[in-house]
């Protein structure tokens, strides 16, 4: 009877599994911004307070105020980007005529090492390649402007974000209500993990992503690196996408490093310059600053990021590790859920030694057991 009964409890934690997973992909459109707008509004709730606490605010006006600079704050980004984009789109030609010249000298490297004949390697390519390099460029422009998600995501998650600083004591009792057997303190205790959580990474998240950003643009200053300062911030920006991102934020200048410069130096200097930055970021600047907010462990971190990006693209990469965090959160205080809660976290140090290691830890142990004489 009880295999029969923990079949039964397996079956259904499996089958609600796959409902949530089928319910998150086909509400994409739906869940994806109010996520962003709940990780920013708890991001900017202490301003709010302060407005309130400080300004004597009412909670309408703090919460407009904070929406309005959020606002500000984003445009100024977009604009940026914009303007940068705008003027890498404006050298497109010049890109594509110099990726053409590093494509002959890389065929004629060939044909001189291997035999090979350049004119059967080369054929029409250098056309296509041209041709490819500027419709990318020109598509990076129409996939901004142009996407209808990404516009109507503008507009709705500021509204999000009021009404969730609005309401949010209302929130907090329907929480209360909506599980009447828990006590009210041990909701408490679980919403002041998620929000202390969660705060405490976009905080300090946002920190180092500035850091980041200023030593990624004067390692490219230095190497003479056009728009510096937009493909440092860039890289930056992509460590919202954890592991990824800062291979791709490398990539990017260093490609334009290979077709601008003389020398493919410059493009092993720029890796060099992201490599060296990663290396500072991960060993010092992160531990000091968020140290260890989100104490999930590396191997569920990658499967999120994986789980998450086949469910919503790039924007579940973002958001992987802010929801996985919660979830861990969530896991650890329910008492059926804790060996998952447990299954996420980071292990102990003993976890990790090999076996001959704890067997030598051991047998210290024991020897200096038999020398007190308690063996």
């Amino acid at each position: 009877m009880k295999t029969t009964g923990n079949n039964s409890q397996l079956a259904n934690n499996l089958f609600c599994f796959l409902a949530i997973v089928f319910i998150l992909y086909f509400l994409k459109p739906f869940i994806v911004p109010l996520l962003f707008a709940v990780m920013l509004s708890i991001m900017m709730y202490p301003a709010a307070i302060y407005l309130e606490r400080q300004w004597r605010f009412n909670r309408i006006a703090s919460s407009l105020a904070v929406v309005l600079l959020l606002v500000v704050i984003f445009t100024g980004l977009f604009a940026f980007i914009g303007f940068q984009i705008k003027d890498v789109i404006g050298k497109s030609d010049l890109y594509s005529e110099r990726l053409t010249q590093l494509n002959v000298q890389i065929l004629q490297y060939t044909e001189d090492t291997f035999g090979i004949d350049k004119k059967q390697l080369l054929s029409d390519r250098s056309l296509k390649i041209e041709n490819l390099i500027k419709n990318n460029f020109s598509r990076i422009s129409d996939f901004v402007t142009q996407s209808g998600s990404f516009i109507s995501d503008l507009f709705l998650v500021p509204i999000y974000i009021f009404f969730l600083l609005l309401y949010r004591k209302f929130f907090v009792t329907f929480v209360h209500r909506a599980f009447p057997k828990k006590d009210n303190a041990y909701l408490n205790v679980i919403l002041k993990k998620i929000y202390q959580t969660q705060q405490d990474y976009l905080s300090g998240l946002s920190i180092v992503m500035l850091i980041v950003a200023l030593l990624n643009s004067f390692g490219l200053l230095l190497l003479g690196i056009e728009n510096a300062f937009f493909y440092g911030f860039l890289g930056a920006l992509l460590l919202l996408i954890p592991y990824i991102g800062i291979i791709v934020g490398s990539l990017i200048p260093a490609f334009i490093a290979l077709i601008t410069k003389d020398s493919a130096w410059y493009a092993v200097g720029v890796i060099g310059v992201f490599a060296f930055v990663q290396f500072i970021e991960g060993n010092f600047i992160t531990p000091k600053i968020t140290g260890s907010k989100i104490s999930v462990n590396a191997f569920v971190c990658i499967l999120a990021l994986v789980i998450f990006a086949m469910l919503w693209g790039i924007a579940g990469m973002v958001l992987a590790l802010p929801v996985t965090a919660t979830v861990k959160i969530i896991f650890d205080q329910i008492p059926s859920m804790k060996p998952y809660g447990f299954l996420m976290g980071e292990p102990d140090k003993d976890y990790l030694r090999s076996t001959a290691y704890n067997r030598l830890a051991n047998w210290k142990k024991i020897r200096a057991l038999k020398k007190k004489g308690v063996l």
